[in-house]
């Protein structure tokens, strides 16, 4: 059963202390990021403006994480890998723990943070569990993100994994489904407003377990354990 509102995060890493169980169970936020870099955010007038989700979150020790108390469901859709092939997320992400996030690649903070964390965590974790682990960056931006741009982006975090980051790109309904069926709000703002909620889903299919802007590499590092030893 998907929960009925999901759980979103601020892209800044202060936000972290202020977030109180209330807070959690009342809703995080949609992240704003502003563009690339050398100025395409302030050109388009983004910003760090957010847009309200809730979710049910506790905290009984398990997890570093976000530990849900409504699991999420795996999602079920088929979009296009950086090779330009069909890629089934259901069927192609079962051996293993899985990481999904849903982002753009000209995003300057969030996305690039999310990745750099996740290659942070596989470095840690014990290699075998490292090898697993599907990582799945699904583009809120298709019209930008072509298959060429996603591999280019994901090959600056994944170069000395033994795990390679999986890029999802597909037409703008496509992408609209897939967040749908992952529970996460749909992106705003041609895809510059987007979840900034990495979800961790165990072998079971479902997600115990979401990491937001407050956590580190090393609290992902720890989670995956968690979830790849149950």
């Amino acid at each position: 059963m998907s929960p009925a509102s999901p759980p979103t995060a601020r892209s800044t890493r202060a936000a972290r202390p202020a977030l109180t169980a209330l807070a959690l169970a009342t809703g995080l936020l949609l992240a704003g990021c502003g563009g690339d870099p050398g100025g395409d955010a302030a050109a388009e007038g983004h910003d760090h403006s957010a847009a309200a989700a809730s979710v049910a979150s506790t905290d009984d020790g398990t997890y570093k994480g976000l530990h849900l108390q409504t699991p999420y469901q795996k999602p079920e859709f088929t979009l296009t890998d950086s090779t330009g092939a069909a890629f089934d997320f259901g069927d192609r992400t079962g051996a293993g723990p899985t990481l999904l996030f849903f982002g753009y690649t000209h995003c300057p903070d969030v996305c690039p943070t999310t990745m750099a964390d996740i290659a942070v965590a596989l470095r840690q974790v014990d290699p075998a569990v490292a090898e697993e682990t599907s990582v799945v960056f699904v583009t809120t931006d298709p019209a930008r993100d072509t298959p060429d741009v996603l591999g280019e982006y994901l090959g600056r975090f994944d170069a000395d994994l033994p795990t390679k980051f999986i890029g999802l790109t597909g037409a703008q309904d496509q992408i609209d489904q897939a967040q749908l069926a992952a529970g996460v709000p749909q992106a705003e703002d041609m895809g510059q407003t987007h979840s900034a909620l990495l979800l961790l889903y165990g072998t079971d299919g479902e997600a115990d377990v979401a990491f937001d802007a407050g956590n580190s590499g090393a609290d992902i590092a720890h989670d995956l354990a968690v979830v790849a030893a149950e």
